[in-house]
Formats: structure tokens, C-alpha cells, sequence
């Protein structure tokens, strides 16, 4: 598989880890509501079609990307860098 960094161009999957679901919403940090910090670190669905994951491109700028990918086919539709990645480039 092939994943279009955004600063760096098509690379392949081996300089990439997965970072897991990008649908997911992480509970109010202040939080001590166990039922959602369980469901939030332990549920899982297993989608097939389209799905949003966050990957992060450890081989080469260490940028963190949004991949919507088909998870069937492992055909990309989209990628974009998380939120908060630009911001931190730019204080470089």
C-alpha cells in the first residue's frame, strides 16, 4: 500500500505506523466517567467500506496524517494531516 504523505510524496506503507481509529472521541480529559474511558480505549468496530484512521509517518517527518481508507480494498481516498500538525511545524 501506498500513502501520500503530505510533506513528504508517496511512500510506502513500511515508513508508516498506524495510530488507530480516527472516528473515535476521546472522553473530556477531566473525565472520571470509567464506562466512557473503557469504551474509548478498548471498544472497537471492525468496519468494512470506508474508514478513518490515523497514521503517522514514523520513517521519514514524523508528521501525523488522517487516512480515509476502504478497508476491503485498501483503496485512499483522502489524506490529511491531523489537526494541530501545521501549527507545530510552523513553531520549528
Amino acid at each position: 500500500m501506498i500513502i501520500t504523505c503530505p510533506h513528504c510524496g508517496p511512500r510506502d506503507l513500511a515508513e508508516f505506523s498506524y495510530f488507530g481509529d480516527a472516528t473515535a472521541t476521546r472522553p473530556d480529559p477531566s473525565s472520571t466517567d470509567q464506562d466512557a474511558w473503557n469504551a474509548y480505549v478498548y471498544d472497537r468496530e471492525n468496519p468494512a467500506g470506508e474508514h478513518r484512521e490515523y497514521w503517522q509517518h514514523s520513517g521519514g517527518c514524523r508528521g501525523f496524517v488522517i487516512v480515509t481508507r476502504n478497508t476491503l480494498t485498501h483503496e485512499i481516498s483522502d489524506i490529511r494531516l491531523a489537526s494541530g500538525t501545521q501549527a507545530r511545524r510552523k513553531r520549528k
